[in-house]
C-alpha cells in the first residue's frame, strides 16, 4: 500500500482549500491496467475520489470530535467505478450508453464528434444537416453530408440548430480558442463566499456507519453524469438528495438508475405557479443546492447563485458546466464526450488515422467527484466560519487539469494486476429489478460501504423531504 500520487492530489485538496496535513491520511492500493491511457487517467481518478473521501472523513471527524479517519483509495474501486454506466444491469440486460449518431464523423478536412443521445438533440442534429429518416440509411446520409463540411462550419451549424457536434482540435488549438483560454484562467475549483449567515450547527453524528452528511437536505438540479455522480456521493454519505427534473425532459432511464442511488426523483415545472409553490417550499429548508444547467439557464427563475444566498443564507450553492462560466461558450451545452474532442484529449488519445477516447469518462466522474467533495468542505467551513457558500466547476477545467498532469507521471507503484471489476460489483433488488451495479469508491474508516437504498423510477417520488 502506497500513498496516492502527491502532485496530483495536493492538486485536488489545495484547491478544495484543505488542510495539508490531513494528505498523509490518504493510502491507495495501485493496480496495474487500471483506467490505461496516453493521458494518466487513473491519477486524476485517484486524486478526486480520494480528495472526495478524505472530505468525508474530515466532516466526519467534526461531527464525532474523534481524529479524522484514515482514508483508502483502491485504483480496482475507482476504475470500475468510473465506469459504473458500464456495469450497470438491470434484470440482466446490457445498458445502453451511446445511441448510434452519437460518435466520431469524418468531415471535408477533419473530425467532429457529435453527441445525440437524447430525442430533442438527434431531432436537432438532424435538422441542421437536413436529413430525414431513420436506421442505417439515416447515418449513412449524415456520414455523407458532414464529409462534405470543414469541420468547424458543421460544429457551428449544428450548435445553431440547437444540437451538439464539437470538431476535433489539438491542444494547442484548444489554447489558442477564446474558450479554450478562458477556462484556463479559471481555478480548478472556484470557491467564494457569497453573504455572512451564522455559523452552521451541525448535530453530533452517531451510528455506524459514519455518514457525514447526515441531516443535510440537497436539492439535485442535475442531469446526465457528472451532477448526479457528485448528489449520488452526497447520498451515500447520508444526505437527503431529491432530485428535480422538469416533467417534459426524462432522463436516459439507465443513466438515471445507475446515478440514482440513495436518491430520490421528483418532477417538478419551475414555470408552473402551483409547482414553484412546491419548489420555494423545499428550498425553505434545503441545506445544499447542486445545479447542472448550463450558466445563467436557471436564473429566469429567481435561481441564480446570488438569489439564493439571499434568500437562503447558509445555502451551498455548487454549480457544474460543460464549459465553465466565462468564454464564449459558457451558454452552450456540452457532455464529457465533446469535452474531450474540443480540448484536445481525443487528439492525443488517437492516431493518425482516428481520434481517440478516455478509457471513461474520467471528466464527468472526476468533476463529479470533486463537486462533492467542496460540497462537503464547505459545510465543514461554514460549522465555524458561516457564511453562504458558493462553488464551481467545469469539465473543460478538469481537461485542463488532466492535460497539465503530464503522460510521464505514474502514480507510483503498482502492487497488483487489475484483472476485472468484479470485486467492486454488487447485486441487489429494487423497484427497478434485480440490479447489478459499481460499489463506491469513496471509503474512509468507519465510513459506509454501500447506499442505503437502491435507485427508483424517474419522477414517481413526492416532493417533499424524508
Amino acid at each position: 500500500m502506497t500513498r496516492t500520487s502527491p502532485d496530483a492530489a495536493h492538486a485536488a485538496w489545495n484547491a478544495l482549500g484543505g488542510d495539508p496535513a490531513h494528505l498523509p491520511l490518504i493510502s491507495s492500493v495501485n493496480r496495474d491496467g487500471a483506467l490505461p491511457a496516453r493521458l494518466p487517467v487513473i491519477v486524476l481518478a485517484r486524486a478526486c475520489v480520494g480528495a472526495c473521501a478524505l472530505a468525508a472523513a474530515e466532516l466526519t471527524a467534526l461531527r464525532t470530535g474523534g481524529d479524522v479517519p484514515r482514508v483508502l483509495v483502491d485504483d480496482g474501486a475507482v476504475a470500475t467505478a468510473f465506469t459504473s454506466e458500464r456495469h450497470l444491469s438491470v434484470d440482466g440486460r446490457k445498458p445502453v450508453n451511446f445511441a448510434p449518431l452519437s460518435r466520431f464523423w469524418r468531415t471535408a478536412d477533419g473530425w467532429v464528434r457529435t453527441h445525440a443521445n437524447y430525442p430533442h438533440h438527434r431531432a436537432a442534429l438532424l435538422a441542421a444537416l437536413d436529413v430525414t429518416g431513420t436506421g442505417t440509411g439515416t447515418e449513412d446520409a449524415v456520414a455523407a453530408r458532414l464529409a462534405e463540411l470543414p469541420a468547424t462550419k458543421a460544429e457551428d451549424a449544428v450548435y445553431a440548430a440547437g444540437g451538439l457536434a464539437v470538431a476535433l482540435r489539438t491542444p494547442e488549438e484548444w489554447a489558442a480558442h477564446p474558450q479554450g483560454a478562458a477556462s484556463a484562467e479559471q481555478p480548478l475549483v472556484h470557491r467564494e463566499r457569497l453573504g455572512p449567515a451564522p455559523a452552521r450547527d451541525l448535530a453530533p453524528l452517531t451510528g455506524s456507519p459514519a455518514r457525514p452528511a447526515a441531516g443535510l437536505r440537497v436539492l439535485d438540479l442535475t442531469r446526465v453524469i457528472a451532477g448526479p455522480v457528485a448528489t449520488r456521493t452526497l447520498a451515500l454519505l447520508g444526505a437527503d438528495v431529491l432530485r428535480v427534473d422538469p416533467p417534459g425532459l426524462p432522463e436516459l432511464p439507465d443513466q438515471h438508475a445507475d446515478t440514482g442511488f440513495g436518491k430520490r426523483s421528483v418532477t417538478l415545472d419551475l414555470g408552473d405557479r402551483a409547482d414553484r409553490r412546491v419548489f420555494d417550499d423545499l428550498l425553505s429548508t434545503a441545506d445544499v443546492v447542486v445545479t447542472g444547467y448550463r450558466p445563467r439557464t436557471l436564473d429566469r427563475f429567481g435561481l441564480s447563485p446570488r438569489e439564493l444566498a439571499a434568500r437562503r443564507p447558509g445555502l451551498v450553492v455548487a454549480q457544474l458546466s460543460a464549459w465553465g462560466a466565462q468564454g464564449p461558450w459558457a451558454r452552450r451545452r456540452g457532455f464529457d464526450s465533446l469535452v474531450q474532442v474540443a480540448t484536445g484529449i481525443a487528439a492525443v488519445e488517437g492516431d493518425p488515422e482516428r481520434p481517440g477516447a478516455l478509457p471513461a469518462q474520467a471528466l464527468d466522474h472526476g468533476t463529479g467527484y470533486l463537486l462533492a467533495a467542496a460540497v462537503l468542505r464547505t459545510v465543514t467551513e461554514q460549522a465555524s466560519r458561516g457564511g453562504t457558500g458558493y462553488v464551481r466547476l467545469s469539465l473543460a477545467r478538469t481537461a485542463a487539469w488532466l492535460m497539465s498532469l503530464g503522460a510521464a507521471e505514474s502514480g507510483g507503484r503498482s502492487e497488483e494486476a487489475l484483472e476485472g471489476p468484479a470485486p467492486w460489483l454488487t447485486e441487489s433488488e429494487g423497484p427497478l429489478g434485480r440490479l447489478r451495479y459499481a460499489l463506491p469508491p469513496v471509503s474512509f474508516t468507519g465510513g459506509p460501504a454501500n447506499w442505503s437504498r437502491p435507485p427508483g423510477r424517474w419522477g414517481t417520488d413526492r416532493p417533499r423531504w424524508r
